[in-house]
């Protein structure tokens, strides 16, 4: 989908006046319910001015010019693209065009594909050969005409404000013969090549065919994430995470067979091998050949698979996407649409669009598979539990299949934990009950934030992980200029930071997604939404004054959470989101866990239910 759709002749015409900025501000205004950003309007104008000179002097009249044009299933738009004939084949060739305002540019000190540029105050950018090469990537991956064939589609970044000596930096990075980058000094080299891609005639047809072709990712790419799976110990099925994976995978084939739509609720609790039944059910139907993607609303959770399946195959981080990827794919357009932590799951994709999220993610596919746990919605925008679903499918005519998982493999296999943190919080009807211990789990109470760091750190080695988390009682301020991190939560004499909110490390704390699961986590405190979806082995819990014992009863106290996604909700919608917090907190631990909390009637009624004497 592109914002604009024109003859190069017309694009020409339409760019020596405002009339083409005031076409392309109309458009967005439609799709985005919002007038464009000044800076993007001032782009247009000045942009694509200049490559329309180009088209011009190319004497490529029959290449119709998308502009704007959104990459399948995200929200990411190429600046241009070209659709036309190739001189020489005569088959449709396309050209992805990135243009650039800068004047100058130089490369991050130890990078290759990220630079600094002076009109934007130096803030860092991906290189724009790197940008566009993914772009050309990313197109021929999820375009099924293209099928993978990326010698159809070119791509190159426009610099038409610099001269070569200005960004000679930037030239370090290998270019190939479908990928370049062009500045005013090799405008006529650019020409060239744009007539080497594209003939005279007219690409009205590759624009059609590019447009009206199915949006899925396509059969090489499914094999490399399949390998990826395969290839990845972390992610091995057990017993009733098999069962799960066969029943939706012969489902997934029926569907396909009788032409019919199909929905699918895995639901278990917290280590019941919900995503590791996703990742394999990813490999096993794109091993049938089936076109699915795998969807989650949890960044850090996406960034992890990214991390760990992406090493060394950069492509399959295409195949995981968020849940609001899907606003405007076309309805079942997949066969199948993996739902990982659907409890994330939210109200609307983005403030600019009414219909609900599930509404989007259950017309995305053929059969669509949601993996949840009703206990893990934290914020009021969730929206994702069973009833949820139930209540969109019905309005389909649809009655979901529903999975259980009942086996537990987080919090040591103990079903007799995660069973008593759902009484201690009072999840589940009964009130909160003396922990008579496991022999699979160690659960013990701290005397102080010291005493929990301390425990936790002897555990804390090579083949072991411990992290402390704390319910969101502090502020959370960003690293100081000189990078050190700020101690932000305070009990007593003792302070630790929080986990970063950044993507890239910083004074050697790991990046805010990889806080779980990278060593150098230790010793920064996670919050639910870096927490959320993941486990380590010894699990350090503090909790804060949003939550304390009083007399018989929970109490919630909304004014002393720092949650800014919490303020202005009513009591009893803070009250279940703040036990569900905590219940996510508590069940991260693989062996064991450690509580400790600021209140001291909330610390009393701990150590009555958690006997002392458990290993230490």
């Amino acid at each position: 989908m592109a914002l604009l759709r024109l003859s190069a002749p017309q694009f020409y015409e339409r760019s020596r006046t405002e009339a083409l900025t005031d076409d392309l501000s109309e458009r967005y205004r439609e799709a985005f319910l919002r007038p464009p950003p000044t800076r993007e309007q001032q782009a247009w104008r000045n942009s694509l001015r200049a490559l329309a000179d180009v088209l011009r002097d190319a004497d490529l009249r029959g290449v119709e010019v998308l502009v704007e044009h959104q990459l399948p299933l995200t929200s990411l738009r190429a600046d241009v693209l070209l659709a036309g004939r190739h001189p020489t084949s005569g088959k449709p060739s396309y050209v992805v065009i990135e243009l650039k305002q800068w004047s100058d540019a130089r490369l991050v000190p130890d990078s290759d594909d990220l630079c600094l540029v002076s009109r934007t105050k130096n803030r860092i950018h991906l290189h724009p050969l790197s940008q566009v090469a993914r772009y050309c990537e990313y197109l021929s991956d999820f375009t099924a005409v293209l099928d993978g064939d990326e010698e159809s589609v070119a791509g190159f970044a426009y610099l038409h404000q610099a001269e070569n000596r200005d960004v000679a930096e930037l030239f370090r990075m290998s270019a190939g013969q479908h990928r370049q980058v062009f500045t005013n000094t090799t405008r006529g080299a650019f020409i060239r090549e744009l007539r080497l891609r594209l003939g005279p005639e007219s690409g009205a047809l590759a624009a059609d065919r590019l447009l009206d072709s199915s949006l899925a990712p396509n059969r090489p790419l499914l094999r490399t994430a399949a390998d990826a799976v395969e290839s990845n110990r972390r992610f091995v099925l057990l017993d009733e995470q098999q069962v799960a994976v066969s029943l939706v995978q012969r489902t997934a084939r029926l569907a396909h067979r009788a032409n019919q739509k199909e929905i699918i609720i895995v639901s278990g609790g917290p280590g019941s091998g919900k995503s590791v039944i996703a990742l394999h059910l990813l490999r096993e139907l794109a091993r049938d050949g089936r076109s699915v993607l795998h969807a989650t609303g949890s960044k850090s959770f996406t960034t992890t698979l990214h991390h760990h399946l992406g090493e060394g195959k950069p492509r399959v981080k295409s195949v995981f996407k968020y849940f609001n990827s899907f606003t405007s794919a076309e309805p079942n357009g997949l066969d199948v649409l993996i739902c990982d932590e659907a409890h994330r799951i939210r109200r609307v994709s983005s403030n600019a669009r009414h219909r609900p999220q599930v509404a989007e993610l259950l017309d995305a596919a053929r059969t669509v598979v949601f993996l949840l746990d009703d206990h893990q919605v934290v914020r009021p925008n969730e929206m994702g539990s069973v009833e949820t679903i139930r209540t969109a499918a019905k309005e389909r005519g649809m009655v979901p299949r529903r999975i259980f998982l009942r086996d537990q493999y987080r919090s040591g296999g103990s079903e007799a934990y995660d069973a008593w943190v759902l009484r201690l919080l009072e999840l589940e009807s009964g009130g909160p009950v003396r922990w008579v211990g496991d022999e699979h789990f160690h659960l013990s109470v701290a005397d102080s934030p010291e005493e929990m760091e301390r425990l936790l750190r002897q555990r804390q080695g090579p083949d072991t992980t411990a992290r402390m988390t704390a319910g969101f009682c502090w502020p959370w301020s960003d690293p100081t200029s000189d990078g050190r991190l700020v101690h932000d939560v305070r009990i007593d004499g003792w302070s630790r930071p929080w986990n970063l909110r950044r993507d890239s490390p910083v004074g050697g704390a790991p990046a805010s997604a990889l806080w779980a699961t990278d060593p150098a986590g230790f010793g920064q405190i996670g919050c639910i939404y870096t927490a959320q979806g993941f486990e380590y082995d010894w699990n350090g819990v503090i909790f804060g004054p949003d939550l304390v014992w009083r007399g018989d009863q929970w109490r919630a106290n909304p004014a002393a959470s720092r949650d800014g996604s919490l303020s202005r909700i009513e009591q009893a919608v803070f009250d279940v989101l703040v036990r569900n917090t905590y219940k996510v907190l508590l069940t991260r631990g693989m062996v064991g866990t450690v509580v400790y909390s600021t209140d001291p009637e909330t610390q009393a009624k701990l150590r009555e239910l958690i006997p002392s004497g458990q290993p230490h």
